[in-house]
């Protein structure tokens, strides 16, 4: 009897000690309607079964600009964010710094680049709206506040001489645009996000839809704007109906914070690229989720990041390294 005592004491130590070990992280994400929420889902999978001691949550939040100040801040531990977003937080650009109402976020680091953002410029098939100009007097959302939607739109918006001024601007998430055009509340929206997009794609299962095109004229002016922003071409049927249109892309990056520890950065690349199919059973965007394209960072990788991609064979540029 004093055997199975001691038996169970020592099992009780062990098992408090297992549960004190395990560090929660935090995933911030986008909205539930979007593509980042479920992909940071699989992320909470990958750490929860692959990264000994730790477990993660995942976060609904605006998406891009409040996820990075999240990560800066140390409110949250892992977020997908664009990269126009990240350029400019890191860089000190635009709304960051001294040009802008939030402050330069220069502790932000890069795991990867997860997958392309497809910039959806949405509206119903039925409406008059076939060009950006179009655009000018209409009801038109330009994302959540507080996302990376409204940095592009606004970017997009600014390069070709179009302001909120001359449109009824109204901030939607994904599922909120999707409602709106529903309902005749508005004649455009912006969204952008991987493919394909919940939200979007259930509305272009009840209504006929057209993603506005831009042309090759009007790539080259925001490119020239913001070179984060690169040439999309959606293939036809990506959604019901849907031809084939140009349009723009923003690469998603994962991002963490300069603070997080070179182990923890490490066992994290390490997990997510070797386990990568966790992530492309909930969404095929993961698929475009692979060790080169961290290379194609605009803004420095954290240095757990850089050792195992140096590990596995990869030449990772100095650009993208910082002490």
């Amino acid at each position: 009897m004093r055997n199975v005592r001691w038996l169970v004491a020592v099992l009780t130590l062990v098992g408090l000690s297992f549960g004190a070990a395990q560090t929660a992280l935090s995933i911030a994400t986008g909205g539930t309607g979007g593509v980042y929420y479920p992909v940071g889902g699989g992320y909470a999978q990958i750490i929860d079964q692959y990264v000994d001691g730790y477990t993660a949550t995942v976060e609904a939040t605006n998406a891009s600009v409040d996820n990075v100040a999240f990560i800066s801040r140390g409110e949250s531990d892992i977020a997908l964010a664009l990269a126009d977003t990240v350029m400019a937080a890191y860089q000190g650009t635009g709304n960051f710094g001294p040009g802008g109402n939030l402050p330069q976020l220069d502790n932000l680091r890069v795991i990867t680049v997860a997958y392309t953002n497809a910039v959806h410029i949405i509206t119903l098939a039925s409406s008059d709206i076939e060009s950006i100009s179009d655009l000018v007097g209409k009801r038109v959302s330009v994302g959540a506040p507080g996302s990376g939607t409204e940095v592009s739109a606004n970017t997009i918006l600014n390069a070709l001489g179009i302001t909120y001024d001359q449109m009824q601007v109204q901030r939607l998430g994904a599922n909120e645009t999707a409602d709106a055009l529903r309902d005749g509340a508005i004649d455009a929206g912006f969204w952008s996000g991987g493919l394909p997009t919940g939200a979007v794609m259930s509305l272009a299962e009840t209504h006929d839809i057209r993603l506005v095109p831009i042309s090759d004229e009007e790539f080259a002016t925001i490119n020239a704007a913001d070179p984060t922003l690169i040439r999309f071409v959606y293939p036809a049927d990506s959604y019901n109906g849907i031809a084939e249109t140009p349009s723009i892309g923003t690469p998603n990056l994962i991002v963490v914070s300069s603070e997080m520890s070179d182990d923890l950065a490490y066992a994290f690349t390490k997990a997510l690229f070797e386990n990568i199919d966790v992530v492309r059973n909930i969404h095929p965007s993961a698929n475009e989720t692979v060790p080169e394209a961290a290379l194609a960072s605009p803004v420095p990788l954290h240095t757990g990041a850089i050792r195992y991609l140096e590990e596995i064979g990869l030449t990772v540029p100095d650009s993208l390294k910082v002490d």
